[in-house]
């Protein structure tokens, strides 16, 4: 059964470090995958259009469909108008998936796009914590074996030029490391992982293929 999952983040790269390989993974399982960048890193390393670029190609490298939001850097709030926007996106998509930063984090956007996707998915059955470089606490129990994803993710962190030259957080040695040591928890080689705020799992078998008739090739003519 195809998924259509939305993967949100404050802003640009912050998806790709915390589930980029996870991405890739459901992309390769035929799942449709949205990102929601809900600001443009304004105050970040790099100019605007750049970081937009950057977070355009990063998404080509994923193959994932990207949506930009309109607040700013820095000055996101858990409020109305930040519920409203991912409401719209969740609706646009059908996202029955939903990744989103932790919420125990030192960074306040992180924090407000935690408590704003908690509250637009409230009805969700699948809603999934990723870390950030900035969280603070971090238990994960569900994890995603990426083995055959490390490199796309790596692939689309690259992309984020501006970010890789100025921050030690995008390092790919840091990003592969991060990826063995939870990996090494899954028992698996690489992994991403996640804190369930809701995971519904559904078991329940799809319906049966109608029975065809089977009908001969040919008919014999009446002797």
């Amino acid at each position: 059964m195809m998924r259509s999952v939305l993967a949100v983040g404050a802003h640009p790269d912050d998806i790709e470090l915390g589930c980029g390989g996870t991405l890739a993974a459901h992309r390769a399982a035929g799942d449709s995958v949205t990102m929601l960048v809900v600001t443009g890193g304004q105050n970040g390393p790099g100019d605007i259009d750049g970081r937009r670029r950057e977070a355009e190609a990063a998404a080509r490298s994923l193959d994932c469909l990207l949506i930009w939001g309109s607040l700013r850097d820095c000055e996101v709030a858990p409020d109305l108008a930040t519920i409203a926007l991912i409401e719209r996106a969740m609706a646009d998509v059908g996202a029955d998936v939903v990744y989103v930063h932790a919420p125990d984090d030192s960074h306040q956007d992180h924090r407000a796009v935690a408590a704003a996707t908690v509250s637009a998915a409230r009805h969700s059955l699948r809603v999934l914590h990723y870390r950030s470089p900035s969280t603070t606490r971090f238990e994960p129990t569900v994890f995603v074996d990426i083995s055959a994803h490390l490199a796309r993710k790596i692939d689309a962190l690259s992309c984020h030029r501006s970010q890789v030259e100025n921050s030690a957080m995008v390092d790919p040695e840091v990003v592969a490391a991060s990826a063995r040591h939870f990996g090494a928890q899954a028992r698996v080689r690489y992994a991403e992982s996640f804190v369930p705020g809701r995971f519904v799992w559904d078991l329940t078998p799809p319906p049966a293929l109608p029975q065809l008739i089977e009908v001969p090739a040919y008919i014999e003519a009446a002797a």
